[in-house]
């Protein structure tokens, strides 16, 4: 097997944890390439369940080596906590498993704060997590990020907060009626656990050439979805980095020829958390019985997903943008029970069906679903470990979002553990 990039094809929370740690057993890395712990990653093995915000859920296997790329903004604290998290489970989390690069920027306290505020205040929200992305993000752009490297300068580490605070206190005081932060305790908080990030340090971009030219095979996971791109999402209800699949290798610092096969991760209803537009929301009964039976609350926030049916205008725009060659179909027992469940097919936009989301800015919050429907089925699937187990109407629904999106789906997932999965 080469290397797979695995990419979320709808609003995120597809499930992308899952099918990351199914593959991972027959890769030598697995590499996170944007994002920060503004996601999570449910994965069930053996019944034990694990939830991972920042570290790549190949963690869970023995003989893999973990990557935190460029592209990650990294909350230096929940990190930690995260790998005290799983050595209290037994899991082995040291420096020959898990590597960051030097490159990858911190999320600083003035970051998670500045993001609290902003949200408070807005008139019009966004539905931010809170976790400070956004604002580390900007200071990346802004040229006056740290970067993990710099933990090994205490001089420059203290040089750049005080540089951001002098903007940032100015903003807390004077426009969110806030108490300044001090740059004295930001700059000790940070130093006193450097010492234990600083082992994790190595040139990312180099052990990926390596391990390419030495024949070892990588798994690329993004986090959240296409739609929640910052550039081809729904503008502005998105996240502040580039989730589609050709990230990976600006995000890990490997080579695009290095690539091999794409997996869109893409659940068989579709959900979305926070504010922005969702054409196929059901706000009624049929929702709240996809939000009971998916389970569907963030791992991060806890937050309440919004549900609705298969929007096959979302998942054709992230097959445009990310060409993948397969599907991972997730979460298809949720539909179980079902008299009817409903596709979307198209959109009607200003009188005309359209295929694809309206690429104008706003334009998918006037867009009306075209719906058909097919039979669901009473069967409980959980236990089907092949294709030719799952009911006639399981199996045509499966073969109908094959041909609206005219990708195959080589994955099933019929539950949350990682046995739970049908391999096509």
């Amino acid at each position: 097997m080469g290397n797979i990039t695995v990419f979320g094809s709808q609003w995120g929370d597809e499930g992308k944890g899952k099918i990351v740690d199914l593959l991972s057993a027959d890769v030598d890395y697995v590499v996170r390439y944007q994002g920060g712990n503004n996601a999570g990653h449910t994965v069930i093995v053996n019944g034990k369940r694990y939830v991972l915000h920042i570290i790549p859920s190949g963690i869970l296997h023995e003989g893999k080596i973990c990557v935190i790329g460029n592209g990650v903004v990294l909350d230096p604290f929940v990190f930690l906590e995260e790998v005290d998290a799983l050595i209290a489970k037994g899991v082995a989390v040291s420096p020959d498993k898990l590597i960051i690069s030097p490159k990858t920027h911190l999320i600083m306290p003035y970051h998670r704060l500045l993001d609290g505020c902003r949200e408070g205040a807005a008139a019009k929200k966004i539905g931010t997590t809170g976790r400070g992305i956004g604002p580390c993000y900007e200071d990346k752009v802004a040229r006056r990020g740290i970067r993990c490297g710099d933990l090994a300068s205490p001089e420059t580490v203290r040089a750049r907060i005080e540089e951001c605070l002098s903007e940032k206190n100015a903003l807390f005081t004077q426009l969110y009626g806030r108490e300044p932060l001090d740059a004295d305790t930001v700059f000790s908080g940070l130093m006193a656990i450097a010492p234990r990030l600083l082992p994790y340090l190595r040139d990312v971009s180099s052990v990926l050439q390596n391990a390419y030219a030495e024949g070892k095979t990588a798994l690329f996971e993004g986090a959240q979805g296409a739609m929640l791109d910052i550039d081809h999402g729904t503008y502005p209800f998105v996240t502040s980095s580039n989730t589609v699949a050709g990230s990976a290798a600006t995000g890990s610092g490997a080579a695009p020829a290095s690539f091999g096969k794409t997996v869109a991760i893409v659940k068989a209803y579709t959900t979305r958390v926070g504010e922005g537009p969702f054409p196929t929301e059901l706000d009624g009964e049929t929702g709240r019985y996809l939000q009971n039976q998916g389970g569907e609350f963030g791992a991060t926030t806890g937050r309440p997903r919004r549900c609705g049916w298969f929007d096959a205008c979302v998942v054709r725009e992230s097959v445009r943008l990310c060409a993948p060659d397969t599907l991972a179909l997730m979460k298809l027992d949720v539909l179980g029970g079902l008299d009817e469940i409903k596709i979307c097919t198209g959109y009607e936009v200003d009188g005309q069906i359209v295929s694809y989301p309206p690429q104008t800015p706003g334009g998918l919050a006037d867009a009306v679903p075209v719906y058909e429907s097919m039979p669901g089925w009473k069967e409980d699937i959980s236990a089907c470990t092949e294709w030719s187990a799952l009911p006639e109407n399981a199996r045509a629904y499966v073969s109908r979002l094959e041909e609206l999106t005219g990708v195959p789906a080589g994955y099933i997932s019929v539950g949350p553990d990682r046995a739970q999965t049908i391999v096509r």
